[in-house]
């Protein structure tokens, strides 16, 4: 089982508007729920009279305008809200500092609306529960910080806690929560048809909202991501062809337009390192290791001169050994000893350095001389037997 229990990234301002709508679900829930069995039916009922009125109900006779809001301020159990409420505070926050309180409170209700209608297409039932209007939120937050790290709290065997991508989140939501485990906590049907038109209105408003910019975008929102793929992708066309597709110029031309193309690329080429170096920083200012790794990587193909850092360097360094990519991490372990040679734990990175050629890369010669000049200078005990234990396995073998 797992939980999640807060993201990477934190509103600037306070968000009000979250939080409203947040203490009035709760207080509408505590004034309009009434578990029973209603003595005509003999079904179970779950709301007191006065409020079925509000609940969207596409019967004929019984549908009004009002509905397509007010049904998302009702609930049909204590689990109900809390896991819609759990949610919509989790990924609310961040989407109400974008959209500030008007925007936001407006988006909610159109996710509500947009949902109600999606539902009655879909299905012909009635209807309540926040659920879509979440998921529209939810939908905004995957555009708007798709790499950003939630934090969750797993327990199986035994309780821990590991950080995970808000896009792997946010599909686990998607896929099991909203199909799977809600279904247990509620005791009614599902509505899927108006999740599924949240999570679409969601995503659809907000990437129309970047296009247009009516927001401001980032470099990291699932819109600049698109843009960077599709410059990419025509870089990659233009070049490979060697003429410009869009004008198709004569062979006569060709010489000019590879250049201009060539200029070009050397400015574009310098525009996408500044923004790898800046994605680097921030996201390992947001403690997103994995993510900065990623763009080291990339950068390291744009150009492998490039330098980070120093501490910036180590933390991409020990991430990429973490995550088992030995030759990337030896190649960045080099490079910081090339230029960092004189930091205080050098002899660390030697060691560390020295076991990756040994046991991974199968590189002894290499392995030798990084655990020999470490075995100089190491000072705890532990560290110096590893390293010499490693020199004399390689040695003996």
């Amino acid at each position: 089982m797992i939980l999640p229990i807060k993201t990477s990234i934190q509103p600037r301002r306070t968000p009000y508007a979250n939080y409203a709508l947040v203490i009035v679900n709760v207080v509408i829930f505590l004034l309009s729920y009434y578990p029973h069995i209603d003595p005509y039916t003999r079904q179970p009922e779950y709301l007191r009279s006065w409020a079925t009125q509000f609940v969207l109900n596409p019967q004929p006779g019984h549908l009004y305008l009002w509905q397509f809001v007010s049904y998302a301020f009702l609930h049909a159990g204590l689990m109900h809200i809390a896991g819609n409420m759990f949610f919509l505070y989790l990924f609310g926050n961040n989407v109400n500092d974008k959209l500030g309180n008007v925007g936001y409170l407006a988006f909610y209700l159109a996710g509500a609306v947009f949902s109600g209608i999606g539902h009655i297409l879909l299905s012909g039932s009635a209807v309540l529960g926040a659920s879509g209007a979440v998921a529209a939120v939810t939908g905004a937050y995957l555009v708007l910080f798709p790499q950003t790290l939630i934090t969750v709290i797993y327990w199986f065997f035994f309780i821990g806690t590991m950080e995970l991508p808000a896009l792997y989140f946010i599909a686990f939501k998607l896929i099991i929560w909203d199909n799977m485990i809600e279904s247990h906590l509620a005791p009614v049907a599902i509505a899927y048809g108006a999740h599924l038109s949240g999570y679409t209105f969601g995503i659809g408003a907000i990437v129309l909202l970047l296009a247009t910019h009516i927001i401001s975008g980032s470099n990291y929102d699932l819109w600049a991501m698109i843009k960077r793929w599709n410059r990419r992708r025509l870089y990659r066309d233009v070049v490979s062809s060697g003429y410009d597709p869009f004008t198709g110029q004569t062979k006569a031309r060709r010489i000019k337009v590879k250049e201009v193309i060539k200029s070009a690329a050397e400015k574009q080429k310098e525009e996408q390192i500044m923004q790898l170096r800046s994605e680097i920083s921030n996201r390992i200012m947001q403690r997103n290791l994995p993510a900065a790794a990623e763009a080291y990587l990339e950068l390291m193909e744009q150009d492998s001169e490039q330098i980070l850092p120093r501490q910036q360097l180590l933390d991409i360094a020990n991430r990429l050994a973490g995550e088992n990519k030995h030759a990337e991490s030896a190649r960045a372990y080099e490079q910081f000893l090339s230029h960092y040679g004189t930091y205080e734990y050098a002899e660390q990175v030697e060691l560390m350095l020295g076991v990756i050629y040994s046991r991974y890369l199968n590189q002894p010669e290499l392995a030798i001389k990084h655990l020999q000049i470490a075995e100089k200078k190491l000072i705890d005990p532990g560290q110096l037997k590893m390293c010499r234990d490693e020199l004399a396995r390689i040695q003996n073998s």
